[in-house]
């Protein structure tokens, strides 16, 4: 897989990448396709047995079997790759916690110790304090907000600095380019989960990460149709994160590539409008009554706001919010009349959501506290005087607790 080429705005980039010639011209050279077409494949046939070990030769660069890809994920690879300038080539795993732990898997062995952030997605905990456990890896949360004092918590068997920003469910923005500085230094690799930037809003190599994941299921492919993880890496690292995903067996279908790649080309203006419509939201809820706190980068009482100030160029739809009122025993009040809003996991997609959080349930160095109910909420593209209106009576439902 290729750098990205000096080829304009985000959206320019959008719009042209993984679209090769050589995958979407016509036989006769005269012309073409505007996609790259959907390839699917298990079995590679070759008209000699010099064609089979040539092609054994260069697995990653031509037809050699299903499982090693076709010109519709290579398409998708190139095109992510662009999106992380530095970036060796990226990987495709099946789902985001696949893409995780397939990074992971690709640094550490037993006897390891990793670093994980207290504020990290759950699944991600789950496998350290799980299968990575019973193999003899010791994981360790830290405070996400240490920055670069996170060397302090390394040791000699450190092998991997894991970040998330911003943290999943309580949204603080960790200080990537000192945490990533700092590991560098030490010779310890770095693994950032960049899925709420989609490595749009803030790019992870560039600030110094070695490997940067997305759950593709969530902006890239933005429809909720699809479940698709990736990694990108920089030299060194790709290859090994490449070894390891084939010899953990991991592909992903022509036809999820075509919907990830489909999803990818509108990227840029449909995060412009998360972003958009999350601010109209995110700034009527902070100025409601029973509103406790938002939990949202861009304002200034989220922690690492200025890092965020610093470092993005944007946001997404996805933050917190909790409530003066309520607890989880109360959820039912709140969400199961909304209208615009669909009650249900993941984020990104075209449709906005919201769930009840307990995030106090999942620390274990650092303390959360609300007083009333947490929520998270994913905007969608609908109007968002609408999903106002619809929070406006979740909230009046809620009144009678107070």
């Amino acid at each position: 897989m290729t750098d990205r080429k000096d080829s304009g705005a985000p959206e320019t980039w959008a719009a042209s990448a993984g679209r090769r010639p050589e995958w979407t011209r016509n036989r006769q050279g005269t012309g073409g396709i505007v996609n790259p077409p959907l390839w699917r494949a298990s079995t590679i046939l070759y008209p000699t047995i010099a064609d089979m070990d040539a092609a054994n030769e260069k697995q990653d660069e031509t037809l050699f079997y299903g499982r090693k890809g076709t010109p519709t994920t290579w398409a998708l690879r190139e095109a992510l790759t662009g999106l992380e300038p530095g970036a060796a080539g990226t990987m495709l795993f099946p789902s985001g916690v696949a893409a995780l732990t397939s990074a992971i898997l690709s640094v550490v062995k037993p006897g390891d110790h990793l670093l994980i952030p207290d504020s990290a997605y759950d699944p991600t905990t789950g496998f350290c304090n799980g299968l990575l456990k019973r193999m003899g890896i010791d994981s360790q949360p830290y405070d996400p907000l240490l920055g670069g004092d996170i060397a302090s918590l390394f040791r000699p068997e450190t092998r991997l600095l894991i970040l998330e920003s911003p943290g999943s469910l309580t949204f603080e923005v960790q200080d990537v380019p000192a945490m990533a500085a700092a590991a560098r230094t030490a010779g310890v690799t770095t693994l950032l989960d960049n899925t709420w930037a989609a490595s749009h809003v803030f790019k992870g190599i560039p600030a110094g990460c070695d490997m940067v994941m997305q759950a593709l299921t969530k902006y890239v492919g933005g429809h909720s149709d699809v479940m698709m993880g990736s990694v990108s890496a920089v030299p060194g690292h790709f290859e090994r994160l490449r070894s390891a995903t084939w010899q953990l067996g991991h592909c992903v279908s022509a036809d999820d590539a075509a919907l990830a790649l489909r999803g990818f080309r509108t990227l840029p203006l449909r995060l412009a409008r998360h972003e958009q419509s999350a601010m109209a939201v995110a700034t009527w809820l902070k100025a409601h009554p029973l509103v406790h706190k938002v939990l949202h980068p861009a304002f200034p009482d989220c922690p690492g706001h200025e890092i965020w100030k610093r470092d993005f160029s944007g946001a997404s739809g996805l933050f917190g919010v909790t409530l003066k009122v309520g607890s989880r025993a109360d959820a039912p009040r709140f969400f199961d009349q909304l209208h615009h809003f669909g009650i249900g996991f993941s984020w990104g997609g075209y449709e906005s959501l919201a769930i009840p959080t307990s995030p106090e349930k999942l620390r274990r160095v650092t303390r959360f506290e609300s007083p009333g109910l947490s929520i998270r909420l994913s905007i969608g593209l609908e109007d968002p005087a609408d999903l106002i209106a619809d929070l406006s009576a979740a909230l009046d439902r809620m009144e009678t607790l107070a």
